[in-house]
């Protein structure tokens, strides 16, 4: 299982990266709202991150459910803190923390269990 969060964790490195770039592009040179720069920043980064981590991650096949399933997850919890963030008027550095450290381990449980869970033989 270690093994397994380790390699998420790689991809989830990656891919935070992905987000946090175009995230603060389009709030601080684009000047959009938190909601909606972390929800587009978050659609690219999180097709990148489906498919590293179907093949490297749980060496699993990728099809349209799948996808459709990980990213109305991961999207939810995205809209969600952008839109506490907006409404609390939190910071938006803090805002990308605290949603890269929510989706790592939120993402990781529901990805391995529900996304990309292997039927019993």
């Amino acid at each position: 299982m270690w093994k397994l969060f380790t390699k998420y964790g790689v991809v989830g490195i990656l891919n935070t990266l992905i987000h946090w770039m175009v995230f603060l592009y389009l709030y601080y040179e684009l000047l959009q709202k938190q909601a909606i720069s972390n929800l587009v920043a978050f659609a690219i980064a999180v097709t990148f991150s489906f498919f590293v981590n179907a093949r490297f991650t749980f060496k699993s096949y990728v099809s349209l459910k799948r996808y459709v399933l990980y990213v109305a997850f991961m999207g939810a919890m995205s809209w969600l803190v952008g839109a506490l963030a907006d409404n609390q008027k939190i910071n938006p550095i803090l805002t990308m923390t605290i949603f890269s450290a929510i989706s790592l381990v939120f993402g990781f449980i529901y990805s391995k269990y529900i996304v990309f869970r292997t039927k019993p033989q």
